[in-house]
Parts: structure tokens; sequence; C-alpha cells
């Protein structure tokens, strides 16, 4: 594959897109913000106008982009007087949606796709900007098993893919893994706010626990953020409440009883309720900050 696009060149986007350039790829990039596809023009990425004349000569298409509904915007909805992204593209094309969406648009993306001839593939990744950076990704890929070795050259210039499954099965793994984060994340700073509460320093006890059983790259990354009171945006946590809504939107579904992510979901909204949102997901710790009372607090 010689002609790939990326369509979404945002906090992912951009550093993915400066992966496959380094890997020798020509590269078609779009986006909605225009700056953001521009900002790649000088590492070599051509920069297209619209969604389809990005994808009109591909031979892969790449989608990084917020959610699902965005996704089938850009993909299926025409953008001007000319063709949708899934009537430009040309039969036998790879479409790729490394975008975290539900299981159940991933495979409604795949059949109305594959119906025009376009293979179709759901890769999800994990591993943040640090991750897609590095090219240190993990990738989790569902569709058919020609589709993915297809891919395998392309995609391990941004990381580790992992064949899990059919159509909808990368997605699946992603809310599996985002159900991890997000609930080790409120796991890790609970304890450091009860160690500290207790007069322990906190940023030692982090220290203690390393290569014990509660050793984790949550704890590694997100609680040095926490003892540093760093939650500057790295992923946000606004995308990390929608993952866990996803997981447990996708729960309901197969009848599959998630409390202990439900319980996360809620203290991630009330995160976002009092204005967290646009923190990274560490930032879950200054919600469970706040709702500390003081020590002495007759009322505790």
């Amino acid at each position: 594959m010689s002609q790939i696009t990326l369509l979404g060149c945002g906090l992912m986007g951009q550093p993915m897109a400066r992966r496959l350039l380094q890997a020798g790829h020509t590269l078609t990039v779009w986006n909605r913000t225009r700056s953001k596809a521009e900002a790649l023009a000088a590492e070599g990425a051509r920069v297209a106008d619209t969604p389809a004349a990005a994808v009109a000569r591909a031979d892969a298409v790449i989608t990084m982009l917020d959610n699902g509904e965005v996704v089938r915007q850009v993909v299926f909805d025409a953008h001007g007087p000319g063709p949708s992204v899934a009537e430009a593209m040309p039969a036998g094309c790879l479409f790729i949606d490394m975008g975290s969406i539900l299981p159940a648009q991933a495979q409604d993306h795949a059949r109305r796709l594959a119906e025009r001839g376009v293979r179709v593939l759901d890769a999800p990744v994990s591993g943040g900007t640090v991750g897609a950076e590095a090219g240190t990704l993990a990738i989790m890929v569902g569709g058919a098993e020609a589709d993915v070795a297809a891919a395998v050259p392309l995609l391990s210039a941004m990381g580790r893919p992992v064949h899990v499954g059919p159509a909808g099965s990368g997605q699946l793994a992603k809310l599996a893994n985002q159900m991890i984060v997000g609930i080790t994340i409120g796991a890790v700073a609970e304890a450091l706010l009860l160690a500290e509460r207790g007069g322990a320093d906190p940023a030692r006890v982090r220290q203690a626990l390393r290569g014990g059983f509660a050793e984790s790259r949550i704890l590694e990354v997100h609680g040095q953020r926490m003892v540093e009171g760093d939650f500057a945006k790295r992923g946000s946590l606004a995308i990390q409440l929608k993952d866990l809504r996803n997981a447990l939107h996708t729960a309901g579904e197969l009848r599959f009883d998630a409390p202990i992510t439900q319980a996360l979901a809620g203290l991630y909204a009330d995160a976002a309720a009092h204005g967290l949102a646009e923190l990274d997901q560490s930032g879950l710790f200054c919600e469970l900050q706040r709702r500390q009372r003081p020590a002495n607090d007759p009322t505790s």
C-alpha cells in the first residue's frame, strides 16, 4: 500500500501521522479544523480540502475521529456537491477505523462499506499520546484475517497490532481496556488520598508499591501525575467517561452486569459536572479529593 489517507489530525492523529511519514508512506491528511492538518504539511503530508478528495486514490484510509456519530457523518454523509467518503473510496481500498466507537457501530460501518467493495477493520488503540509519538501503541484489530494480515505492515509503523476477532471485536477489546484503565485510575487515586490522609507521603507510597502486586502502568504514569498535581490533558477525562458509557451501553446490549464500571462512570460524570472534563484522566484524583471532609469534621 503506497497511498495512505488519514482523516482526523487531532491529539492522537497528528503523532500517528508522523509515524506513518517516518516509515516512508505517502500520506494525505484531512481534518475539520484545517490548521491541524496543515501542521503536517511541512513534514511531507498532502492536505486535502475535503474528506472525499483525500480518499479518492487511497490504498488505505485510516480514521481517528471523536466518536461513532462523527465517523458516520464523515464517512457516509456528503460534504459539499461531491460524493461521500464511502462513495469516493476505490473498490478494494482498506478502511481502518482507529478511533473508539461502539462495537455495534463498527459492525454497521463494516457491513455498509463491504457492500461497496471496501475492506474494513476496526483497530482502536491504547497508549495515549506518549505511545503514539513513540510508535508503541497497543492496537486491537477486528475484521477478516486476510485484511488484518494486509494491514499489519502499515499498523506496525504505529504500534503492536493484535487480531482479536471479527468486525467489532477491536472495539470490544478497547472497551475492556478502558474499563481497566478507568477503574484502575480510580483505585490509585483513592489509595493515594487515603495514604495522605493518614500521614504518609503519597509520593513515597507510590514508590513503595512499585514492583509489587499493585504495580501497573496506571500507578507508574497516572500515579506520578497525581503526586505531582500535573493534570494537563494527554487523554481527556471526557473521553474516558465516553468510553465507560460506551462499555455500559454495550454491556446492556449483551445483558451483562458491570457494577464496577457503573460506579466509576458515575465518579467520572461527577468530575465532568464539576468542571474537570478537559483535564487528563488522572484528574479524577481532583474529584475524589474534593469529596474529602477534614479529618476532624464532626459531620464526617
